[in-house]
Order: structure tokens, then sequence, then C-alpha cells
């Protein structure tokens, strides 16, 4: 093994100890050492969505436009979950981590990586935690592709991380900009494609909310659920894209970010 190899590996596996570390301290610092701990990381999604599986299914009956609703909520929501909290989440992650900086492996991207990890690994677990009992109730039928839909649900994560990634950094130059977040988050929920098909809507919407790069990823996510059971719209190489380059300034973004962090 040659020394530049060497050097690459042995730089790895300090990251990874360190981003595990940091895994570590987040769940106890978010959680504590109590209680059931990390299983809230997996409850809150989970509750959030039986609560609107309920909702929708006294609503709408066993199907919506010809979709089953069970499975399109907790398709849909553990789609939001993931986007709503890697955004929220990483907002405060420079101001409420900067103690940590202290400690000479750390650096702030590692504090995000660490958080993005916590809400993708969380969330996909709490889809699973509720998937496998309907399925062994024969409440609903089984994924389709699961190659397609982790494929969807990592580009999903990666785009929301980028994104994170620029608005964390963004938040972290102006508490103005910190302050119109959420109202922002609010106003693209129609671009999430969380609560609908691309297929429902008229073909002068399905171009507008094709150009989004989240109606991509949920429509690719449910393609690998459901199968040719519904008809869906997806672009890989669009929402591949989309997460380059998301990820790219989000990174460049951050770089300079860490330069004005106060070390507390």
């Amino acid at each position: 093994m040659s020394a530049g190899t060497t050097f690459l590996q042995d730089r790895f596996e300090r990251k990874a100890r360190t981003i595990n570390a940091l895994l570590i301290r987040e769940l106890m610092a978010r959680f504590g050492h109590r209680n059931i701990g990390f299983l809230w990381q997996v409850l809150e999604p989970l509750l959030l969505t039986l609560g609107v599986m309920i909702s929708w299914s006294t609503v709408y009956g066993e199907r919506n436009h010809g979709v089953r609703v069970i499975p399109l909520v907790l398709t849909g929501y553990t789609f939001i979950t993931v986007w709503r909290h890697m955004n929220s989440r990483f907002l405060h992650a420079f101001r409420h981590g900067s103690g940590l900086l202290f400690h000479r492996q750390v650096r702030p991207a590692d504090i995000l990586v660490a958080r993005g990890l916590l809400e993708s690994v969380g969330t996909l677990i709490a889809f699973f935690v509720a998937y496998l009992p309907l399925r062994l109730l024969d409440v609903i039928e089984p994924v389709d592709d699961y190659l397609l839909l982790l494929s969807g649900w990592s580009l999903l994560c990666l785009f929301s991380f980028g994104v994170a990634m620029i608005l964390s950094a963004l938040a972290h130059f102006s508490d103005a900009f910190e302050r119109v977040i959420q109202p922002i988050m609010y106003l693209i929920l129609p671009l999430t494609g969380a609560f609908y098909m691309v297929y429902w809507l008229p073909p002068s919407a399905r171009q507008i909310v094709m150009w989004s790069p989240l109606v991509n990823a949920s429509e690719m996510f449910r393609a690998g659920y459901f199968g040719a059971e519904v008809p869906t719209t997806w672009n890989w190489p669009y929402l591949a894209i989309w997460t380059i380059a998301v990820n790219a300034v989000g990174w460049l973004l951050v770089l300079k970010a860490q330069r004005h962090i106060e070390l507390e």
C-alpha cells in the first residue's frame, strides 16, 4: 500500500470517528440519557404519519384519485419530514455547535454531516417501522422496487442536505434571513410533491411542478414503492444535477461561514 493511500485511509478513519462521536453527542443532547432516547427520532415522524393516515383514510376512504391512501400518506410524510427537519435543525448548527470547534478534529461541516445522517437514517427507520406491521397485517402492498425507492430517498436526502447547508450558512450571516426561512418553507410546500401525484394535475401544471427537484425526488421515491400500479414522472439526471449543484454551493458557503464563527 502506497504512502498516499495510507494517508487517505488514515484521514478517512479519523473523520469517521469524529462524525460518529458527533452523532452520539447529538443524540444525547437531543434526547438525553434516560427514557427511550433515539427512539424519539423514530417515533416523532411515525406518530405524525399514523395520525395523518387515520385522518386521510376517514376523509378519502381507501383510495384518493385511484391511489391507495395509506401508502400515499406513508411515502408523502416520510418525504416531507426529512426535508423539513433537515432544514430547520441545521439553522442554528454553527451557533450551538461552536463550542465543539475547540477540538482540533472537529470542523463545522462535520457537525452538519452528523445531523444530516441522523435525520436521514432516523426518518428512514421510521418509514420501515410503520411499513412492516402494516405489511404483515396485509393493510398495504409490498414495496415494488427497493433499489429505486432507496435511490430516490438517497437523492432526496443529499439534495435536502445541500439546501440545508446553504440556508444554515446564510442564516449565520444574517439574522433577518433566519426569520424568513420558515415562511419560505411553507410557501414552497406545493413544490415538494408530498401531498399529490403529478399525474393528478392538468398538463400545464405538470410542466411547472416538474421543474422542482423535490417533485422529481418524490415521484422517484413513490415509483419505487408503487411500481407500475401508479403513473409517475421523474428525471433522475435532472435531480442529480441539482443535488450536485446545491451541495457544491453549500460547501463553499459553509467554508466561508466557518471563518466567521465565534468560539464560545
